[in-house]
């Protein structure tokens, strides 16, 4: 791995090992947080020299005018030098290795105009730069730190979903002795005693014990699963109810959450099209504006000019050719769109997100967390007699199991009070137990099946049934409006979904839409590819870890805020609440924004058309094209800012 990472060096790139997603978000970290570092210098000095510059702009002349331009320089310099590494080593490296960059441009002509004003400041000159300098600089790190923070958010994806995995495992040796051996030492053929309430280390078959898991990471089934021996369990999913022993069958890399993460990596690098599209672009426009630049160089020598006054107008053709305004165009709208949509409880992670949101004409939905609230609510508590909803909280507030915790919730939302119980015992995979005016009260599986209903529980007293409380979980309440909304704008909804076939059914009755169920990640993947090979630009809209691949892989994602960790990473955005009209007014919101972009793309092309022959023909100074260059870039930040209120 060294030697690979040091061939790609020797090219002029930076390479890290894909797989370690904790170092790789570190690395990218740090360098949001070198380049806030420089964004703050720089915006600090510029404030500082434009001050200078007032005040020689107000007429001082003589002995005053060059301490200001010193004074000015002694700022400037060391600014510049800090405050541009960023682009100095990156062109550094671009030329070193016989290519170019748009980085090569901005550094030749930051340091021209340096050059240029430290010789003016030198030589008693009317003129110094320094100010036009470090506002390029600024101007440019603001643009390049907001991309990293957005790439910094992408990479954590893939480590939250590796943090889904145990840490260990209790492995039983066949002298019969046990002994703790971490995640990354454990090997097929190992047994693994697993606790109730502890998180798979490892994926493998039960061998000894039965007992129920939350799969909901990977299967998206909001209701537990019965495992028994012979059934394979995986790393990531929590053992909820007894110990059981599990023999490793597959360890590391080769789980299937580490399977998952890979999918995630790979379907999230078919998102890099518009970088490599940027990045051609760059091959052609640095040269561009290098060759303008010794153009005008050479012209202007021509003409009896002389090197000084030729040198200005080179560095004013650099400078104000700086694509500013175009690499403003979009994150301009962008932002003040992500502004708008958090407002309305939609949180958008990547810039480019609303670009693809806007182009989508398919959406393919999960069930369960996404169209439903993922939350089990009991049905017909108002049906029981005062007395059972009251033993019953006694009971339930006693166990953190998932269909307790809703019992709890709902029955004390009512304002019920819990009855008086003693000696309170919970059986893991059975229930609870207490005594209640010397009878014997249970609260868990009800009877007659060996498993139970998994989204259904029993009281029972002296081992009669009382009552049987059932469980569902709801649809969001505008789930309908919201996929009537999507058809009307042109976009078709299906349900994709890991549930069982009878669980999805009444769902997809209710909002009138086909599906498919008992989806894996990968399925769903290969579903996503089959409607993108047909020329469809899919929308993701899911929750659960098994959705991720999915989320990373659709055209463009979304995720309820109830999500797991790592639907919400794999994400583009996320919406918040329990209402789904967010999604609509997102993809509203998305194809205005687009409109805006395109606006913003010709108001920075006219500036260009203007500004080059002006500063070509020496109309233009160092200065007054930083401030050109700034002015243009205000322009389609206003003019992004219309996109203000714009939800309706």
């Amino acid at each position: 791995m060294p030697d690979l990472i040091g061939a790609f060096s020797t090219l002029g790139f930076e390479a890290h090992p894909l797989g370690n997603g904790a170092d790789a978000t570190d690395v990218g970290a740090e360098t949001s947080r070198e380049l806030l570092r420089a964004v703050a210098v720089s915006g600090f000095a510029m404030m500082n020299i434009m001050l200078l510059s007032v005040s020689i702009w107000s007429g001082a002349a003589g002995a005053t005018r060059d301490l200001f331009h010193w004074l000015s320089a002694a700022i400037a310099l060391p600014t510049i030098t800090y405050a541009g590494r960023p682009f100095f080593r990156s062109a550094w490296r671009a030329l070193r290795h016989g290519g170019t960059n748009m980085d090569v441009p901005i550094s030749i002509g930051v340091a021209l105009v340096c050059a240029m004003s430290l010789y003016e400041t030198a030589s008693s000159g009317p003129h110094a730069y320094f100010d036009g300098a470090v506002m390029l600089l600024f101007f440019l790190l603001t643009g390049r730190w907001l991309d990293s923070v957005m790439r910094d958010r992408a990479r954590g994806g893939v480590a939250a979903l590796l943090r889904n995995m145990g840490t260990g495992a209790m492995v039983i040796g066949v002298d019969g002795d046990s002994r703790w051996v971490d995640a990354t030492a454990l090997e097929p053929g190992m047994e693994m005693l697993v606790a109730a309430g502890e998180r798979l280390a490892a994926d493998g078959v039960v061998v000894a014990g039965e007992s129920r898991f939350d799969l909901s990471l990977l299967t998206g089934e909001s209701a537990p699963v019965a495992a028994q021996v012979d059934d394979r369990v995986h790393a990531g999913t929590l053992n909820l109810d007894a110990p059981i022993r599990v023999r490793v069958t597959a360890a590391g890399a080769d789980t299937a959450i580490a399977d998952i993460a890979r999918l995630m990596g790979e379907a999230a690098q078919g998102k890099s099209r518009h970088v490599r599209i940027a990045d051609r672009a760059a091959r052609f426009y640095a040269p561009a504006v290098h060759a303008l630049a010794l153009l005008a160089f050479a012209g202007w020598m021509i003409a009896g000019a002389g090197w000084h006054q030729s040198l200005l107008v080179a560095a004013a053709v650099l400078i104000i050719t700086c694509p500013c305004a175009l690499g403003l165009a979009v994150p301009a709208a962008q932002i003040v769109a992500a502004g708008e949509l958090m407002r309305a409880g939609v949180l958008v992670k990547d810039g480019s997100a609303l670009e693809r949101l806007a182009e989508v004409d398919l959406a393919l939905v999960d069930k369960t967390g996404t169209l439903t609230l993922g939350r089990p609510e009991a049905m017909g508590l108002d049906r029981l007699d005062a007395e059972v909803r009251s033993l019953t909280l006694a009971l339930a507030r006693a166990s953190r199991h998932p269909l307790s915790a809703a019992l709890t919730r709902e029955l004390q939302a009512g304002g019920v009070r819990a009855a008086r119980v003693e000696a309170i015992r919970e059986t893991p995979g059975v229930g609870i137990e207490a005594r209640w005016r010397g009878r014997v009260v249970t609260l868990g599986r009800p009877q007659g099946s060996d498993l139970g209903n998994a989204l259904a529980t029993e009281l029972a007293v002296d081992g009669r049934p009382v009552a049987t409380i059932t469980f569902a979980d709801p649809l969001r309440p505008d789930a309908a409006e919201a996929v009537d909304a999507l058809e009307r704008d042109g976009v078709a909804a299906m349900i994709l979904s890991g549930d069982r076939a009878e669980a999805v059914a009444p769902v997809a009755r209710d909002l009138r839409l086909t599906a498919q169920t008992g989806m894996s990640p990968q399925d769903k993947l290969a579903a996503i590819a089959r409607q993108a090979a047909r020329g469809r630009k899919v929308l993701m809209i899911g929750d659960g870890l098994n959705d991720g691949p999915a989320l990373a892989a659709g055209h463009a994602s979304m995720a309820p805020g109830s999500a797991s960790d790592v639907g919400k990473n794999a994400a583009d955005c996320i919406f918040l609440g329990d209402r789904m009209m967010p999604v609509v007014q997102a993809l509203r919101m998305a194809r205005r924004t687009q409109a805006v972009v395109r606006q913003n793309f010709l108001l920075a092309i006219g500036y260009n058309v203007v500004a080059v022959p002006l500063a070509f023909m020496g109309l233009v100074t160092p200065l007054v094209a930083a401030i050109a260059m700034s002015g243009s870039s205000l322009i389609v930040v206003g003019n992004a800012l219309r996109l203000k209120r714009a939800i309706r």
